[in-house]
C-alpha cells in the first residue's frame, strides 16, 4: 500500500470542506456496499445452479439455457480477473495469478464443469475481498484531518487587516496573528514580545519567549495576546512547506514490501501451467491407449486445482486478523505489509516530547531553605497569578489550601520575569538572569539544574526555588522494558528539546544512546545513516509535525494517535490510539504472532492442495473435489486466523 503524498493545497479545511468531506463518506460507503454486489449475485445464482442440477426443480435447466446461467453467474467474478490479466499480458507480465484464474475457471467451462468454473471464481473474488477489507478497516479507524497549516492569515491592505490565503501573502507585508492561531508564515515579530508554541517544529515541548526583531515560524501557535509579524519568506518557502515537502520525498524513497501472493504467483503460475501441458502431451510418449481427450481433461482438473484461491484467501485472512487484534488493543496497522515489516524491526528510534513524555508542564521540584513550602508557594503564586505565561500555568497548577498573599505593583521583564510586591516585601520571581541583573547571589547548584527554573528572591535575598519539567508517561519505563524483552537490539532517542532535557530523560528511561537539540532534517539525517547500516531495520515513534519527515523515512512509522500531530498520523505506517509507550512492544508481537498464523495458513494450503494435484493427475480427483478442498482449507484458515483475536499479548 502506498502511502499517500500531501498535497499543500489539500490541507486547507473550512466549513464548505467538512461538508463536502461528510458527503464524500456517505458516497465512499455506498461504493463499500457495492463491491460485494457481484459476489452476492454470482453466489445466489450459482446456488440456484446448483439445485436446479441436482434436484430438477426446473426441468428445462438444460442445454444453452444451463450454459447461459453459468455464464452469467461467472460474468460479475471472472470479468474483472479476466481484463486484469489481459492488461498484465499487454504490458509484458504474462505469469499472474490473474492469468491462472483465469484459464482455470475457462478452462473448466471448456469441459463442461460450470459450477465449479464459477465456484473457483467466486472464492477467488472473496479472498480479493476479504483482503480489500482489512486494509480498508484499517484506513477507517484513522480518518485524520489534515489542519497543519492555517487556512487564512490577516494581512495589513489599504488600511485595515483583511483575511488571504497565505500563499498570496508577499514577503514584507505586515501580518496580524490573535490568541490560540498559528502562525501562517515565516516572519519576524514587529509587536514587543510574544509567547510561541513552537512544538509543531522543534520539538521543544517548552513555549519560547520570543522579543521585537525574532524570528517566527510558520506553524508556531500564538500563546498570548495579539501580535503583529512582518513576512520574511513566501509560503512555499515556510517551515511547514519545507515539512510537508521532506514528508512527500521520504514517502518517495520509502521501499514498500509487495504483498506475497503476487510474488508467489509469477514463480507458481509458469510452473503449474507447464506442468499441465507436461500431462497433457507427455502421455503421449509414454501410454500405449492414448487418447486426447482423457489427458486434456485431466490437465484441466489439474489447472482448476492448482488456482491459488485457496492461498488468495488464507493469507489476507491472517492479516485481517492481525489488523482486527491490533486494532482491539488500540494500534493501528495501515496495512498488512507493515504487520510484516514490524517482524523485522531490530532498531527502535523515538522522540521525547509527547512520545515518552506528556508534552505538559509541571511542578518536579520545589526548594526553600528560607520558607516553608506553603509559605514560599504563597508567595509565587501571588506572582504567578498576574501573568499568562505558561511556565505561570502551569505553577498555578500547585494545589495550596489557602490563599494569603496576592501581589501589587506587579511588572514583567522581558525574556527575564516578574516583579512586584506582595505581603509589604519587594519580590523577585524569574531566571538567573533576572537575579543576576537584580544582584542577587544563587546557589552554585542550580548552575547543574536542566529543566525549567523559577528563581524567587524576596527582599533582597534568595529565597528558593521551583523546577518545572515535561512529565514522563506512566508506562514510560515500562515500555523500554517490553521493548527490550521483545528482542530489539537498540534503543535511540532523538528530540527536538534541549540536549541536557534529552540526555537526563534518556538515562532515566535506560535508552541506549540519545541527542537533542535536533531540527526536522537532523531527525532525518540520523536515522537514513541508522538505515543504511547492514542488517537495521528501524521504527521510529513520534507525535509531531516535526517528526512526519523521519515517520515517512522509517522502515516502520509509528505515531502516538491520541494527542499526535494529524500529519505524524497520516505519514505514519502506525498509529497507537492510547498515546502508550508501551503498546509498542505489543504491536511487534502482534506482528509476529500474525506472520506465524499466516505461514501456517501458507503450509496448510499447499500441502491438501500438493496432495489433491497429485490426486488429479492420476485421475482420482475431479474439479468439486479440489473446490472442497479449497473450502476446507479455507475454513480451517479462517479457523487459524481466529486464534489472534483470542490471544493475549501483555
Amino acid at each position: 500500500m502506498k502511502k499517500k503524498k500531501l498535497n499543500l493545497r489539500d490541507l486547507k479545511v473550512d466549513d464548505s470542506g467538512k461538508k463536502e468531506n461528510s458527503m464524500n463518506n456517505k458516497v465512499s460507503s455506498q461504493l463499500s456496499i457495492r463491491e460485494y454486489i457481484p459476489s452476492i449475485f454470482s453466489f445466489v445464482m450459482l446456488i440456484a445452479g446448483i439445485l436446479f442440477d441436482y434436484f430438477e426443480t426446473f426441468p428445462q435447466f438444460s442445454g444453452w439455457i444451463r450454459i447461459l446461467w453459468y455464464v452469467v453467474a461467472y460474468i460479475p467474478v471472472g470479468f474483472p480477473v479476466i481484463k486484469e490479466g489481459w492488461e498484465s499480458i499487454k504490458q509484458g507480465d504474462f505469469f499472474t495469478e490473474f492469468f491462472l484464474m483465469s484459464i482455470a475457471t475457462l478452462g473448466a467451462f471448456a469441459i463442461g464443469e460450470y459450477p465449479e468454473g464459477v465456484a473457483v471464481m467466486l472464492f477467488y473474488a472473496v479472498g480479493e475481498l476479504f483482503q480489500n477489507a482489512a486494509v480498508k478497516r484499517a484506513k477507517g479507524n484513522i480518518k485524520a484531518l489534515l489542519d497543519v497549516r492555517p487556512n487564512t492569515a490577516l494581512v495589513y491592505r489599504n488600511g485595515d487587516y483583511v483575511s488571504v490565503d497565505p500563499e498570496t501573502v508577499e514577503i514584507g507585508e505586515k501580518v496580524q496573528i490573535r490568541v490560540g492561531e498559528k502562525i501562517p508564515l515565516d516572519g519576524v515579530l514587529l509587536s514587543q514580545k510574544a509567547s510561541v508554541n513552537t512544538a509543531a517544529i522543534t520539538g521543544e515541548s517548552k513555549p519560547d519567549a520570543i522579543s521585537k526583531g525574532d524570528k517566527v515560524f510558520a506553524g508556531s501557535i500564538n500563546l498570548e495576546g495579539v501580535i503583529e509579524i512582518q513576512s520574511t519568506k513566501e509560503f512555499k518557502d515556510s517551515s511547514i512547506a519545507r515539512i510537508l515537502d521532506m514528508v512527500q520525498n521520504a514517502t518517495a524513497r520509502k521501499s514498500k514490501t509487495e504483498l506475497f501472493i503476487r510474488k508467489f504467483a509469477r514463480i507458481y503460475t509458469p510452473i503449474v501451467v507447464f506442468l499441465a501441458i507436461c500431462l497433457t502431451v507427455l502421455p503421449y510418449f509414454i501410454i500405449e491407449n492414448y487418447v486426447f481427450s482423457d489427458w486434456l481433461y485431466r490437465a484441466l482438473i489439474f489447472l482448476v486445482i492448482s488456482c491459488p484461491c485457496a492461498l488468495v484467501i488464507s493469507i489476507p485472512l491472517g492479516y485481517f486478523g492481525g489488523l482486527g487484534a491490533a486494532s482491539r488493543n488500540g494500534i493501528l496497522f495501515k496495512g498488512a505489509s507493515f504487520l510484516d515489516t514490524m517482524t523485522q524491526v531490530n532498531t527502535v528510534v523515538m522522540d521525547k516530547t509527547g512520545t515518552v513524555t506528556h508534552g505538559v508542564f509541571k511542578i518536579k521540584q520545589i526548594v526553600s531553605s528560607a520558607f516553608t513550602e506553603k509559605e514560599f508557594m504563597n508567595y509565587l503564586l501571588a506572582m504567578e497569578e498576574q501573568s499568562t505565561h505558561p511556565i505561570a500555568r502551569a505553577v498555578m497548577q500547585y494545589e495550596l489550601p489557602i490563599k494569603k498573599f496576592s501581589a501589587t505593583k506587579v511588572t514583567e521583564i522581558a525574556g527575564k520575569g516578574l516583579k512586584g510586591t506582595v505581603n509589604g516585601k519587594m519580590v523577585l520571581a524569574g531566571n538567573k538572569a533576572l537575579m543576576t541583573a537584580n544582584k542577587i547571589e544563587v546557589p552554585a547548584e542550580t548552575d547543574t539544574i536542566v529543566e525549567s527554573i523559577v528563581m524567587v528572591a524576596i527582599d533582597g535575598n534568595f529565597a528558593g526555588y521551583i523546577t518545572i519539567a515535561d512529565e514522563l508517561k506512566e508506562d514510560a519505563h515500562e515500555a523500554i522494558k517490553q521493548i527490550r524483552e521483545s528482542g530489539i537490539s537498540k534503543i535511540i532517542m532523538l528530540s527536538g528539546d534541549k540536549d541536557s532535557i534529552t540526555q537526563q530523560v534518556a538515562k532515566e528511561m535506560g535508552v541506549d544512546w540519545a541527542k537533542g537539540g535536533l531540527l526536522p532534517e537532523d531527525k532525518l539525517n540520523e536515522v537514513e545513516a541508522l538505515k543504511k547500516q547492514v542488517g537495521t531495520k528501524v521504527a521510529f515513534i513520534g507525535d509531531g509535525i516535526n517528526d512526519a519527515p523521519v515517520l515517512a523515512a522509517s522502515d516502520v512509522g509509528i505515531a502516538m494517535g491520541g494527542l499526535g500531530s494529524d500529519v505524524a498520523i497520516e505519514t505514519a505506517d502506525v498509529i497507537i490510539q492510547t498515546d502508550q509507550p508501551s503498546k509498542i512492544a505489543r504491536a511487534i508481537k502482534i506482528g509476529r504472532s500474525t506472520r506465524r498464523i499466516v505461514w501456517q495458513n501458507i503450509g496448510l494450503a499447499f500441502g491438501v492442495k500438493i496432495i489433491v494435484m497429485i490426486l488429479g493427475a492420476m485421475g482420482m480427483a475431479t474439479m468439486w473435489e479440489a473446490v472442497f478442498a479449497d473450502v476446507g482449507v479455507a475454513f480451517l484458515a479462517i479457523l487459524n486466523a481466529i486464534r489472534l483475536q483470542k490471544m493475549n499479548w501483555k
